[in-house]
């Protein structure tokens, strides 16, 4: 008697438990039906099967390298996968395991015994050829969809940027919360620092999902474009699906200032002269503006060649 172990997989969460059960039960009817004793059950769940990143999948492929059982049992072969290539070096890693794949509904290149069913080989192709083009189509079709919508200005799912709301599928400025943002953009525009924009917040009870603000949190707000009533996505500007909440010129002039901060931080005590001025003459790599402090508590300031600095390099400056 040959030996197996099940198979299944869903794709989607928009699929149930039935799907599963239902492929369960055809696989163990076949088995029954050819003598087949079924002694494990490998089973993924709201999983692609455009690529081998699954759990339990990958779990039976190492599992074939020592395990007893023969056959690897699916209900179909786009259970196994809709990547060609990947369908292809798997079932040759559990060939070289000396295990075959079989299907319980529909012809494979190998029958139960590990002979070659020559019908079977033209099939199979067929179904996995069927398996990939049905996936890389309802791709296409739902990204049009989504690419549609957004052009529609309407809310396509996910996450949404603090500030904004959905009514009847469009999204919205959630006031209270705008006025929080803008109170950001107005600070942060005339040199207020965001430590001291969070504990102004945080003294007028005025948090973030319970909590105060975090830096991260507000630099994030300060550098989403979204604000100014523009989403970008895979390069194509949309400005009718976030309404603007902060006036363009304040816009402007707090990304100016991100931009010019994103070279680094500046010293609130010290001004250094030559700051984002210099380059190593040795490797090239800026130089930075140094604090330290001597063993007599002497504080001194200096510049130190980033690539020495972070041992990027091997310069000597």
């Amino acid at each position: 008697m040959k030996t197996a172990v099940i198979y299944a997989r869903y794709s989607s969460d928009s699929q149930s438990e039935q799907s599963i059960e239902g492929q369960l039960r055809v696989c163990e009817e076949y088995a029954k039906a050819n003598n087949i004793l079924i002694l494990d059950t490998y089973i993924d769940r709201a999983m692609t099967g455009t690529n081998d990143n699954r759990e339990d999948f990958q779990r039976m492929l190492k599992d074939s390298e020592n395990a007893t059982w023969d056959i690897v049992l699916i209900y179909a072969i786009d259970r196994f996968g809709r990547n060609s290539i990947e369908v292809a070096i798997n079932k040759q890693r559990l060939k070289t395991n000396g295990k075959v794949l079989i299907s319980a509904t529909q012809r494979t290149s190998d029958n139960i015994d590990g002979t070659k069913n020559l019908d079977g080989i033209l099939l199979e192709n067929v179904y996995i050829g069927i398996a990939e083009y049905y996936s890389a189509e309802l791709s296409q079709k739902v990204k049009r969809g989504m690419k549609e919508t957004r052009r529609k200005g309407l809310y396509q799912g996910g996450g949404l940027p603090y500030g904004y709301k959905v009514i009847d599928r469009k999204i919205v400025v959630d006031e209270e919360k705008a006025e929080v943002i803008n109170y950001m953009y107005e600070q942060y525009s005339i040199g207020v620092y965001v430590s001291k924009i969070i504990n102004t917040l945080t003294a007028k009870g005025i948090l973030h999902k319970g909590k105060p603000f975090t830096p991260n949190t507000v630099y994030g707000i300060l550098a989403n474009e979204r604000y100014s009533g523009i989403y970008r996505h895979d390069n194509e500007v949309y400005d009718n699906m976030f309404p603007a909440i902060v006036p363009a010129e304040i816009y402007k002039k707090v990304r100016a200032i991100v931009e010019k901060n994103k070279v680094g931080k500046r010293s609130v005590k010290t001004v250094y002269l030559l700051r984002h001025k210099l380059r190593c003459g040795l490797c090239g790599e800026p130089i930075s503006a140094e604090t330290g402090t001597a063993r007599n508590g002497e504080v001194i300031h200096y510049y130190k060649c980033i690539g020495r600095k972070k041992r990027k390099n091997d310069c000597q400056k």
